[in-house]
């Protein structure tokens, strides 16, 4: 049997253009595993908006990165009355197999009217006719909606695997003590875990500081004032005015206070997978840094976004904000700023480490290219 494990047949899945109405999308085609597992058409929508199957679609949010996807909890609404959890930026779908079943049917991605079109694309293999026999159950092809259940938990046994979450960046290795961190990078880590100076671990941290496993993130879902990214729109022939509901937008979410609420993302590998935000308005990790510490530096310049030289647009839903914890911790100067980004590059998979380095690279010659200029 080529597929031994469901696991092995997720894999196959996740890479299989054949399950897009024009064979030309897979799950990797937006999240790519030699890019961090984010969308690697940098060039189509600048990154912010992946573009769909039909070669023209945009949906009207950025990609996800899909590493460290697994050990978000599944959607749920604490006691308290707190969202927490769930797959796609509003917790849509409960967990990783439900996330696996939305792009196969969504208009705008892979573009499939329906499962039994998913499932006869995957009746045109019968590697996949005998796996899903044997790793299901041998009536699996009688029912379309329990053969194309049967393909989403396959696709999230993959997305279970350690290649997704191999916890091995440098910042692993330094809580192992087999990576010394340069006094930048150090001192980025103690302002990010810090309970006074910074707001980063507010929403950033789920484990006692110094924990192995920490994902850098709490799972929940707040509204930190992302302005729409109305450029980019213009530029896709998509309405610019066009608003969010964010987490609104999820099912199990009525309550209006939720508007524009998006899941906290997990930090990990966040130096190689811009652009930033829901929507990939940003796309310099030092513009989010500086986003942020606008909420509590009175200086004129921590009020212009170093991308576009102009002040920092509208919040998309200014009513929701999470003014608590945005305004909590101290103004931050420039080298507090670019010590936090070297701290957030220690998370970095050591697989994607040569990204950055090229990354990296590229900033130095273009700056050298401007200085020559000038």
């Amino acid at each position: 049997m080529a597929f031994k494990t469901l696991s092995e047949l997720g894999e196959a899945l996740y890479f299989d253009t054949s399950l897009s109405k024009n064979r030309t999308m897979a799950c990797a085609t937006c999240h790519d595993p030699e890019t961090a597992f984010r969308d690697p058409r940098d060039t189509i929508a600048n990154g912010s908006f992946s573009m769909g199957d039909d070669g023209a679609s945009f949906g009207d949010r950025n990609a996800p990165m899909a590493a460290y996807a697994a050990l978000a909890p599944d959607f749920h609404i604490t006691k308290e009355g707190i969202p927490v959890g769930g797959q796609f930026w509003d917790g849509r779908a409960k967990g990783l197999a439900e996330q696996a079943g939305g792009p196969p049917l969504n208009p705008v991605e892979m573009g499939m009217g329906s499962a039994h079109d998913v499932v006869s694309r995957l009746k045109e293999d019968q590697d996949y006719v005998t796996a899903f026999k044997a790793l299901f159950e041998q009536n699996i092809w009688d029912d379309d909606d329990a053969a194309f259940a049967a393909m989403t938990q396959a696709v999230a046994a993959f997305e279970k695997t350690d290649q997704f979450a191999p916890f091995d960046s440098k910042y692993d290795r330094w809580l192992r003590g087999a990576y010394k961190m340069t006094p930048n990078e150090e001192l980025g880590r103690v302002l990010f875990f810090s309970q006074q100076f910074t707001n980063c671990n507010a929403c950033h941290q789920i484990k006692a500081a110094g924990a192995e496993g920490e994902t850098f993130t709490n799972y929940q879902y707040h509204n930190i004032g992302v302005p729409q990214n109305r450029a980019q729109r213009v530029a896709d022939g998509q309405n610019p005015d066009f608003v969010d509901n964010g987490l609104l937008d999820n099912p199990a979410i009525t309550d209006a206070s939720f508007k524009g609420k998006y899941k906290v993302p997990s930090l990990r590998n966040v130096a190689v997978t811009a652009p930033y935000m829901h929507n990939g308005v940003f796309h310099d990790l030092k513009t989010v840094i500086r986003f942020y510490n606008k909420y509590n530096s009175r200086s004129e310049a921590a009020q212009i976004n170093n991308e576009t030289q102009k002040p920092w647009a509208a919040p998309e839903v200014p009513e929701t904000i999470s003014m608590t914890e945005l305004e909590k911790g101290d103004a931050l100067d420039s080298r507090r700023e670019n010590a936090l980004v070297a701290f957030l590059k220690t998370l970095t998979d050591k697989r994607y480490e040569p990204l950055l380095a090229a990354q990296e690279q590229a900033a130095k010659e273009a700056k050298a290219a401007k200085s020559a200029q000038n």
